[in-house]
């Protein structure tokens, strides 16, 4: 289900069994968690075509009308989805940068952080992928979009820092080697979302940061 990060509001300590009948009567905020729970369940599912709301509604066992109690559209689903994603990413990367001085290594791992929480969150990885969200509304993929855009600008920060400490060769650019580094996580998650978790090993992805950030 959703693995990393544990935020208060999403842990994998709650998720629902699949195919076990909901709680008759939920504690507060249990419910949308059990949604959203679900929801990340089925874009696991191999073979996963575009969710509708009553295909969750079945699985969940309730009407859709219980789903719109707590989302007032599928969209928002998927926006806090997306958030999650957000909140566990971010602050991941924020520890990264305190834990560590080289700004060469704050940039490899911040690429082994998102390949990993990828690779733990197959459902997840398909809606950074953007698989999961062809079809749905236009906002979702621009959100992801500027996910993507301020992990670039950690990356260009980290490199940049690189520079400072003399840790690259002289021809080396920070924004051309971000750009670079955002491209690979972003061919790596596509290929995730295809061929599934397991499919690059944290050897080969070593070896390529290796090459990456010569």
């Amino acid at each position: 289900m959703l693995h990393a990060i544990k935020p208060a509001s999403m842990s994998p300590a709650t998720a629902m069994p699949r195919d076990a009948a909901p709680r008759k009567r939920p504690k507060p905020g249990e419910r949308r968690e059990q949604i959203l729970q679900c929801l990340a369940g089925m874009l696991e599912e191999p073979g996963a075509e575009r969710i509708t709301t009553a295909a969750l509604a079945q699985r969940l066992q309730v009407s859709e009308a219980a789903l719109y109690r707590h989302f007032a559209s599928k969209a928002q689903m998927f926006e806090a989805l997306i958030e999650f994603i957000e909140r566990s990413m971010f602050g991941m990367i924020n520890q990264i940068v305190q834990a560590q001085e080289s700004g060469l290594v704050q940039a490899s791992r911040i690429v082994q952080a998102l390949l990993g929480f990828a690779e733990k969150n197959a459902g997840l990885c398909r809606v950074m992928a953007g698989d999961a969200l062809v079809g749905e509304h236009a906002r979702l993929q621009v959100r992801m979009n500027q996910f993507f855009e301020r992990v670039e600008a950690a990356l260009r920060q980290s490199l940049k820092l690189a520079v400072e400490q003399g840790a690259t060769g002289a021809e080396f650019d920070p924004l051309q080697r971000a750009q670079l580094l955002a491209a690979y996580v972003s061919g790596c998650l596509f290929l995730f979302a295809r061929t599934g978790p397991g499919c690059m090993s944290a050897n080969s992805v070593e070896r390529s940061l290796r090459v990456l950030l010569a």
